[in-house]
């Protein structure tokens, strides 16, 4: 009884135009680019120059969070050296640094 009024209700009405989807479509690309893909894409390049800017005897911090100064840098391999003290070197892949401290930070800790 109610299913055969909905139904006829339903023939009579308009369905949505096909310009209203690409409308909907173009709206979230707009609101996928300013949310997610540019801050991300901002980072990646910022966290690039980092990489870039690194030389021996900066100091800098892990993302395991490791504090030292770089006493080698491999450019092919893409590895540097940490001392994290007088007798205690680790070898990490440069990607892991998270940032490059200032000067004499290591001595204030």
């Amino acid at each position: 009884m109610f299913i055969s009024q909905a139904h006829a209700a339903a023939e009579g009405a308009p369905q949505g135009g096909g310009m209203q989807l690409f409308i909907m479509l173009g709206l979230f690309a707009v609101i996928f680019y300013f949310m997610i893909y540019r801050p991300q894409a901002k980072r990646v390049k910022e966290h690039k120059n980092l990489m870039a800017s690194m030389g021996k005897g900066d100091e800098v911090l892990t993302g395991g969070g490791l504090v030292g100064k770089i006493t080698k840098i491999s450019d092919e391999n893409d590895f540097i050296v940490i001392a994290l003290s007088d007798n205690n070197e680790v070898t990490i892949k440069k990607d892991f640094v998270t940032a490059v401290l200032p000067k004499g930070t290591i001595q204030s800790l």
